[in-house]
Formats: structure tokens, C-alpha cells, sequence
């Protein structure tokens, strides 16, 4: 019997802790801030226990290293370097559910030389996206093929019928980290050519992405995907392009409120505190102005449009007071989407996974198209919570019973990291489903 740490207790920890209580027998701590909520998710219990911990502790960070086999960080990724270089002192595993920094990548020759694994982007995207993509091409390629093009899209989002707002979007994640993600620039490869897409670009150009039973969606660059032609050891391919799905109409309103600074995540000062404050500051107006029209000319959309309308039905127009005078326009914003886009009781949310691959052999080509829709449990985990959580719970009992042998950094790219994964998430109901065709 093993002890198992897990750090934080947010939207997407709760299938973490359960499958680990269910399915050994090892003991697991949670540790968070709230000790409430992380006695929520131990529900009793007799294995499990929830702690206090405030993260820039590092005497309690310490103690809790020393006394596990396995720490996860479900915690903010920016955390996750200072909870490795523990792991490290202590000689324990780590396990992430986020992309690697260049920061926990430098990390890579210490761990190995400790013994330990430092698992990361054992979640959803990224994750199951890794691993999915990994074992069609590994497979493409025992079969004498090359892969030549991979398209992949990966969104969360409300159910059809929990659809009912103008943002057409919910939180089944960080809110904080949703808003964040906006501002990242992207690379992709597309024919061969490079191309790059600035931060305040990203929602410019969304691509319509229809899929069978699921629906039609906006879909538009995620991160760097030039990166994953090594990860993927894709050499020669000519498009490498990985991409975030959204409901229709999402990326013209995110990219008016990047153009109006919505954004930005430095503090500052209003001469009125309040969420009209927040934008007539960004617009460069005073409060008792006519604030709407001046956001839509920062923003370059009409007054009429369905930009201002959402951030009108947001409530970024009233007069109501900041929780905190010195706070971002970033902020300002998150409290307003925290507010208005939550899940109602009873309500599910959808994950949808599409990867697309063209793949050659010899002479003759083929289409190869593998699909992951997976729905919330009414009552119970989101969809987003089991297809982050669970990858990392299985990821952890893996590395507990010796099958994941690897050390050092490590991603889920090779087949003794993701076959064990893949094949207990469909036993568990997280499955895809794939067609091939052939291509002229």
C-alpha cells in the first residue's frame, strides 16, 4: 500500500481522488487551501484524509513530499516546478495534468538521476490528445505508412441542451486559466509553411469544424504545434496543426475583447471601481459617456453586434462596484464569467476530441479520422473533470505497480506510457471511434 499526495482540490480533482480510493487500495491525501472542499471529495473515506495547505509553504510542501510515493499537482501550473524540485529532494513521482515548461523540462537530468518520474500532460488536451494521436501513428507506421498531414481539435463544452447562454460557454475548468489560454500566440504547420499567429490574432480566422454527432463549431489555433512534429516524431509531415474547439459565434466576441484589453492582467486603478469603470478606462472614456459605443470602436465591431450585446448581458456595462479596486481588466472580467457562465445543477457538459490524419502507403493513401464525444454524468463529474482526471489517477497507479518505467521528465508519447492508460479509460467508457477512407 502506497501513499498518493494530491495537491489542490478545483473543478477537475474530484475523479482523481475517487478512482484512486476505488480502485486500490493505497492511502490518499488531499491537500488544499479549503480543507472543506478537499474533505468533499475524501467524503469520508477510512483510506483518505484532507489536509490545509497554502502553497508558498514550503516546510508543509516538504512534509508532504516526504511522507508520499506519488504527488499529484492539480494546481495552478505555475506551481508545478516548485512541487517537482521536492519530488526531486524526496524521491517521490510526480504527476501533472499540464503542458511541460521550459522551467519543469530543465528538471529532466535531475529527476533521472533521483529515480523519479515527473509525468506530465496526463489530462485531456493535454493528455488523451497525446496519447490517442500517438497510437495511430505508431500504428500507421508498423504498417509501412508515413503520416503526412494530422489535424486535431479538442473543445469542452456545454451539452446541446445546457447550451443556454449568449456566450454559448461554461466552465468546466479554471476560469482563470480559460481566460488566460486567450492571449497565447500559436504556430502551426500547414503545407509546409510555418505560420504564426500573434496573441491578439488568435480569434481572428476561425475555421468551421463540423462533427457527426456532435455538431458544427468554430475552431481555431492552440499553442505551438510545430513543437509536436518532434513529440510526435512526425519528421517530413506538412501539416501539424492542433486547435481549440468553441460554439459558433465565440471567436468574434473573444477577439473584440482582446482588441478592447480585456485581457490584461495588470492591476490598476479606476476612477470609478466598477465593471463600466473597467471599460470605460479601457475605451479611454468617462463613465458618464456613452461607454458602449466607445468599446465597440476599440473593439471594431458594431454597436449593434453580438459582442456588446454579451459583455451588456455580462454585466460589463453596470455601474456595480469591483470586488477589489486594484484589480486587472482580466480580473474584472473572470468575476463576471464566474457569475454568469456556471453550470446549473443536474446539467452536463461535452467533451469533443477529433483527430484527423492523411497517412501514405507507397502509392496509395488513406483518411483516417478518430473521434472522442464524451458527456457529463447528470449529478455527477463533468465530462471535463473524468477526461482530465482519470488519465492522471491511472497514470499514478501505473507508476505505483512498476508498468510505466520511464524517468525523468516525461510525456505520454511512447506505447508503455499510453497502452495501459488508453485501454483502462475505455474500459471505463472513455472510448473513440474511428473510420478510414481512401484518398485519390
Amino acid at each position: 500500500m502506497a501513499n498518493v499526495t494530491i495537491l489542490g482540490a478545483g473543478l477537475v480533482a474530484g475523479p482523481v481522488v475517487r478512482h484512486l480510493l476505488e480502485a486500490s487500495s493505497h492511502t490518499v491525501t488531499v491537500a488544499a487551501r479549503s480543507v472543506d472542499r478537499a474533505a468533499e471529495l475524501v467524503a469520508g473515506h477510512p483510506r483518505g484524509r484532507a489536509v490545509p495547505l497554502e502553497i508558498d509553504d514550503d516546510a508543509a510542501l516538504d512534509a508532504l513530499a516526504q511522507g508520499s510515493d506519488v504527488m499529484v499537482s492539480m494546481l495552478p501550473y505555475l506551481h508545478h516546478v516548485r512541487v517537482a524540485e521536492r519530488c526531486i529532494t524526496h524521491r517521490k513521482h510526480l504527476v501533472t495534468t499540464s503542458y511541460v515548461s521550459p522551467a519543469m523540462r530543465a528538471l529532466d537530468a535531475r529527476a533521472r538521476e533521483a529515480g523519479v518520474a515527473l509525468l506530465n500532460e496526463l489530462g485531456l488536451d493535454p493528455g488523451i490528445d497525446h496519447m490517442s494521436a500517438m497510437r495511430i501513428i505508431h500504428r500507421v507506421r508498423a504498417a509501412g505508412g508515413t503520416v503526412t498531414s494530422f489535424r486535431s481539435y479538442c473543445g469542452g463544452l456545454p451539452a446541446p441542451e445546457a447550451n443556454d447562454n449568449p456566450f454559448g460557454y461554461k466552465f468546466s475548468w479554471s476560469p482563470r486559466g480559460v481566460v488566460l489560454a486567450a492571449r497565447n500566440a500559436a504556430r502551426y504547420l500547414q503545407d509546409g509553411a510555418v505560420v504564426s499567429i500573434p496573441g491578439p490574432e488568435l480569434f481572428a480566422r476561425p475555421e468551421r469544424v463540423e462533427i457527426p454527432g456532435a455538431g458544427v463549431f468554430e475552431g481555431y489555433p492552440n499553442r505551438d504545434s510545430v513543437a509536436y512534429v518532434d513529440t510526435y516524431d512526425l519528421a517530413g509531415v506538412q501539416t501539424m496543426f492542433r486547435g481549440t474547439l468553441r460554439n459558433v459565434g465565440h471567436c468574434e466576441t473573444w477577439k473584440a475583447m482582446a482588441d478592447v484589453g480585456l485581457f490584461d492582467d495588470a492591476a490598476r486603478s479606476y476612477a470609478s471601481a466598477t465593471y463600466r469603470g473597467v471599460l470605460a478606462s479601457l475605451a479611454g472614456v468617462a463613465v458618464d459617456e456613452d461607454v458602449e459605443a466607445a468599446v465597440a470602436a476599440r473593439g471594431h465591431v458594431a454597436l449593434d453586434s453580438a459582442p456588446i450585446a454579451k459583455l451588456r448581458w455580462l454585466g460589463m456595462f453596470d455601474a456595480a462596484p469591483l470586488a477589489d479596486r486594484n484589480t486587472s481588466p482580466l480580473d474584472a472580467l473572470v468575476a463576471r464569467m464566474v457569475e454568469k457562465l456556471q453550470y446549473k445543477p443536474g446539467e452536463r457538459d461535452m467533451i469533443v476530441l477529433q483527430h484527423s490524419f492523411v497517412a501514405r502507403y507507397g502509392e496509395r493513401s488513406e483518411a483516417l479520422r478518430s473521434t472522442l464525444v464524451d458527456y457529463g454524468i447528470p449529478g455527477g463529474a463533468s465530462a471535463m473533470s473524468r477526461t482530465v482526471g482519470l488519465p492522471a489517477a491511472i497514470g499514478v497507479l501505473r507508476l505505483l505497480d512498476g508498468t510505466i518505467a520511464e524517468r525523468g521528465v516525461v510525456v505520454p508519447v511512447t506505447p508503455q506510457v499510453y497502452d495501459p492508460i488508453l485501454d483502462e479509460l475505455e474500459a471505463l467508457g472513455i472510448r473513440f471511434h474511428e473510420e478510414r477512407s481512401p484518398l485519390p
